[in-house]
């Protein structure tokens, strides 16, 4: 099938109040042209120089959301127009983002990143880290960022069973936070799920999913990066 096939069948089977991220990484200009003629508005990419690149040349109200691991010094390269920030796994790099969101007088919504896999290669915080953070006085302070929500990476395998506590702890993390509500902090979106496992995602409460070669197709990729 075509990208816009792609996009409209899987489109079809999501509830209304979840929320596709079409995963364009790697992929060409065209592709990701194709993907918003069929009616996509939110695209997700992994490195910053690729996102900025498309940001410049496609249509202004796409939504772009940063969902790789993201380095401090790179946050200023996408500040000016990035919408979402997926996988905020420490305060040092949420002190970095309002930084750099003061420069372009934005507010940038943010992501915290549980650590809900067992794999020691994925990243993401305890939940008590987030309680922490959330009650800090210096947390209250930054007034450039928004956290709106918690993502999770699960493991890379074939155990639904494991696959299925993973999400369920995300989902009961989320639970357990939403009641924070501050200038800055308003939970609404839980964002886990990837091609393979995005429905059992959403069995288990997501609110967003990162789909990427279910609409693209398969994409070389690293050993270490894995396939959204």
């Amino acid at each position: 099938m075509s990208i816009s096939q792609n996009l409209h069948h899987i489109k079809s089977t999501l509830p209304e109040h979840v929320t596709l991220v079409a995963v364009s990484k790697t992929k060409p200009l065209e592709a990701l042209q194709e993907a918003y003629d069929a009616g996509q508005r939110i695209f997700g990419e992994n490195k910053i120089q690729e996102m900025t690149q498309k940001w410049g040349v496609l249509p202004k109200d796409i939504e772009w959301h940063m969902i790789g691991n993201l380095q401090r010094n790179k946050v200023k390269y996408m500040a000016e127009y990035v919408s979402l920030v997926h996988g905020v796994d420490s305060f040092k790099l949420l002190k970095e983002i309002n930084k750099q969101a003061k420069k372009h007088s934005r507010v940038i919504n943010c992501l915290l990143q549980i650590k809900i896999a067992q794999e020691e290669t994925k990243a993401g915080m305890t939940i008590d880290k987030v309680k922490e953070i959330l009650h800090s006085e210096e947390f209250l302070s930054l007034e450039n960022i928004k956290i709106t929500g918690l993502m999770g990476m699960a493991s890379f395998t074939e155990n639904l069973k494991q696959v299925n506590n993973e999400f369920n702890y995300l989902s009961s993390s989320f639970n357990e936070l939403k009641h924070i509500k501050t200038s800055n902090c308003e939970l609404e979106t839980t964002s886990m799920g990837m091609s393979g496992d995005y429905e059992l995602a959403i069995n288990c409460g997501s609110t967003m999913v990162r789909v990427g070669s279910s609409i693209f197709g398969v994409r070389n990729y690293n050993s270490n990066e894995l396939e959204n």
